[in-house]
Parts: C-alpha cells; sequence; structure tokens
C-alpha cells in the first residue's frame, strides 16, 4: 500500500507541477500580451498628441492666415479707387484753370470753353472705367434701364420721348436708370366705345 501512495503523491505532484507550468506559461503570455498592448497603448498616445499638435499648429496658421487677408481686404477697399481719384483730380484742376482764366479775361466764352474740355475729359475718365451712357429717346420702354417721371397720352404705348436725367451702365450693368417721359395710350374712351359696349 505504501508504494500505491507513494504512486499516488507521486501522480499528484506531477499533475500539480503540470499545472504550475501550464499556469506559469499562461501568466507569461498574459504578462507578454499586457506588455505589448501597453507599448500598442503608448504609441497611439503619442501618435495622437502629435496628431493634436499638428491641429494646433494648423489651426493657428489658419488663422494667422484669415488675418491677413483681412488686413489685406481692408487695404484693397481703402485704395480700390485710387486710380480713379487721380483721374478726377485732373479734372478738378481743369476746371480750376478754367474758372481762374475767366476771372482774368472776365469773359463767359473762356469759361465755357475751360468747361466744355473738362467735360470731355470726364467722360473720357468714364469710358476708361467702361461707363456708357444709356440711349433711350425714341426706345421703348424698358423698367431695368428706366423710370418713368411722367406719362404722356399718345397714339403708340411705351415709346419714351424725353429723358429727364441720363442714366448709366457700368461694364454691362445698370449703375443708374434713366429718368424719362413715357407715352401711354389714352384712357378715356370716346363716346362711340361707351355706347357700343351698353
Amino acid at each position: 500500500m505504501c508504494k500505491e501512495a507513494e504512486n499516488e503523491r507521486a501522480t499528484n505532484q506531477s499533475e500539480e507541477r503540470g499545472e504550475i507550468s501550464v499556469r506559469s506559461e499562461q501568466n507569461r503570455e498574459e504578462s507578454v500580451t499586457i506588455k505589448e498592448l501597453t507599448n500598442a497603448l503608448e504609441e497611439e498616445k503619442n501618435r495622437s498628441e502629435d496628431y493634436l499638435t499638428r491641429l494646433k499648429y494648423m489651426q493657428a496658421d489658419f488663422e494667422n492666415l484669415k488675418k491677413r487677408l483681412d488686413r489685406q481686404l481692408d487695404e484693397v477697399r481703402k485704395y480700390c479707387n485710387k486710380r480713379l481719384v487721380l483721374e478726377l483730380l485732373v479734372v478738378v484742376d481743369e476746371l480750376e484753370a478754367a474758372v481762374q482764366e475767366s476771372k482774368l479775361t472776365e469773359s463767359v466764352a473762356v469759361l465755357l470753353r475751360g468747361v466744355e474740355m473738362t467735360l470731355k475729359k470726364l467722360k473720357r475718365v468714364l469710358e476708361l472705367e467702361q461707363v456708357s451712357p444709356i440711349e433711350c429717346v425714341g426706345q421703348t420702354f424698358d423698367p431695368a434701364k428706366h423710370e418713368v417721371a411722367a406719362k404722356i397720352e399718345s397714339e403708340e404705348e411705351g415709346k419714351i420721348i424725353e429723358e429727364v436725367r441720363k442714366g448709366y451702365i457700368m461694364k454691362g450693368k445698370v449703375i443708374r436708370p434713366s429718368v424719362v417721359k413715357v407715352t401711354t395710350k389714352s384712357s378715356s374712351k370716346t363716346s362711340k366705345e361707351v355706347e357700343s359696349s351698353e
């Protein structure tokens, strides 16, 4: 019996050793897996910190770009009419010279000639800016280009018979409509039309 008990004890001990070795191997595998997961987690943390840093730099760059563009846009708005103003200053110089010359000679003809020259220069400046007058007398009324100042009864309807104030187009777009007088058909019925309708 002693041998049997010793054999049984030896078998139990070897089973226990086998279980212990299996457990230790499992523990080693678990510790390796935990280390790998910890390393992967650290790598992901580093990568996300890198992305966050990059995002912050990009956001700062974007804000700086936006501020710079706003400053440039303000600068352009301030001085966008500079060339036009310089051209108009030449016209002002011409008008001042005409007035001065007419004072010295006390001649209306000199003043008139100076004003006519100045008007030509001003029209040239407008042409350079692609501004042209709207031709309207004799044309059909167009509400996109004309405003009605008065309606005159006539046989024809919708014809422009007089321009009260010139209108202008700039680069194909109406910037100031013409103020005009337009023909309209008589609204009162003749006595024959009244009788026939009854």
